[in-house]
């Protein structure tokens, strides 16, 4: 039979005569069918899952002290670190040295812009893909992956580390996507996670037995009266909260002690340094989305002093983090995001420092899919707008998306009406 839509001829098995004609050269080889159906499986394999680590720089980091430096700039606009060559031939500060050395491991967007130099809202739209909108509340890249692909290992499918939920948050996707939100200092001596074991004086025994009590509680009220929305939704709430004491897996994900003293060293002994390490261990446990927020980073004063604290843990951190993946073989399923919801301005202030600036700024990417040792897009001599391949917030969503698996052109409906996941952006093609 032909295909008047493929123009191919199939048989009522769905094969075609191609696939005969090569059937035929393959019998030559020694394969006979039931090996072309196994190769034809196999190419039609799904991609291997792809997991995503955020680091989230809360407040604005500067384009011009990260991965947009302007040595040629005047020194209040360039400001008072220096630069060097990244391994891969573009510029850096030299207060990211070990950042430079791989940066055959992540690419740069130096063209990101947006319009909005508001802390809260900007945050919405660099965390969605979405402009903010009092009406609707839009779900956090985090919250859509849990939503798309859910818990895996007892382990809920997004995890915080910091930040601000506010924009991290699920919208209007529903509390049940909000992230695990682990708001302890990893880099504490006395870290631990209360969530995560039973407490104290309760044994595995008891705690059974209280499930089953409850659960019988809850059958009887199920046949006395209808269940709410609001009701099935606690009842979630208390399925996973279940899985999450009673798993192996995420005891094991936050010792962080076990992790031996030369990696944690590596990382920085510090809050961010530590919750980088502790993201690594989340995602091998089976978490998918891994938001780990930095603060500090909104310098309308005394901006070098606080680039000279900053970038030392950002570089550890970081670099430890993409090394560590890379040993480990999980960098190819690990997508590795760094960005903030802004840039900071071009001309330094009479305060010594940096105001908001939405205009232009840079975003890093490595893992996944995504090509490595690039640079996509340029700003102006003195980083204050694109002036190659300006990037939105949509695509850089579009991108995410798409490296994570996510169908980036789905629609939520939402009140009746349909939302897209993206609104008017496609993915990056010169990153994948």
């Amino acid at each position: 039979m032909f295909d008047i839509i493929t123009g191919r001829n199939w048989d009522c098995t769905g094969t075609t005569r191609r696939d005969f004609l090569r059937l035929g050269g393959l019998a030559a080889l020694g394969l006979g069918l039931p090996d072309l159906l196994r190769l034809r499986e196999a190419s039609a394999a799904p991609a291997p899952e792809v997991n995503c680590i955020l680091l989230w720089l809360v407040g604005g980091p500067p384009q011009h002290e990260t991965f947009d430096p302007k040595p040629d700039a005047p020194i209040e606009i360039r400001g008072d670190l220096g630069v060097t060559k990244a391994k891969t031939g573009f510029l850096v500060s030299d207060g990211l040295p070990r950042l430079a050395a791989m940066s055959d491991r992540y690419s740069v967007i130096r063209s990101l812009t947006h319009t909005d130099n508001n802390h809260e809202t900007a945050q919405v739209w660099m965390q969605s893909g979405y402009k903010f909108n009092a009406a609707t509340r839009y779900p956090s890249f985090g919250s859509v992956v849990s939503k798309e692909k859910g818990w895996r290992n007892g382990l809920p499918a997004y995890a915080l580390l910091g930040g601000q939920p506010a924009a991290e948050g699920a919208g209007y996707l529903g509390t049940v996507y909000n992230p695990l939100s682990v708001t302890a200092d990893p880099s504490a001596r006395d870290f631990s996670v209360k969530d995560v074991t039973l407490p104290a004086g309760v044994s595995r025994t008891v705690f059974d037995r209280r499930q089953r009590m409850l659960a019988a509680l809850d059958r009887f009220q199920r046949n006395t009266e209808a269940r709410s929305a609001v009701a099935k939704s606690i009842d979630r709430f208390q399925e996973r909260a279940v899985d999450l004491v009673t798993s192996p897996a995420a005891k094991k994900a936050f010792a962080l002690d076990e992790e031996p003293a030369n990696v944690r060293e590596s990382y920085g002994k510090h809050r961010f340094g530590q919750s980088c390490l502790l993201a690594r261990r989340l995602v091998e446990a089976g978490v998918r989305f891994v938001t780990v927020g930095m603060g500090g980073w909104d310098t309308h004063q005394d901006h070098s002093l606080h680039m000279k604290s900053l970038l030392p843990q950002l570089d550890a951190g970081y670099s430890a983090l993409l090394q560590d993946l890379s040993d480990r073989g999980m960098l190819a399923n690990t997508l590795v995001l760094t960005f903030g919801e802004f840039g900071r301005t071009p001309q330094i202030n009479p305060r010594a420092g940096r105001d908001h600036w939405a205009s232009v700024f840079s975003v890093c990417l490595g893992g996944g899919p995504v090509k490595l040792g690039q640079v996509v897009g340029a700003s102006d001599a003195i980083g204050a707008t694109p002036v190659d391949r300006p990037v939105t917030a949509a695509e850089l969503a579009a991108t995410i998306y798409h490296s994570l698996g996510v169908d980036y052109r789905k629609e939520y409906q939402v009140q009746g009406r349909p939302i897209p996941l993206v609104y008017e952006g496609e993915p990056i093609r010169e990153l994948l």
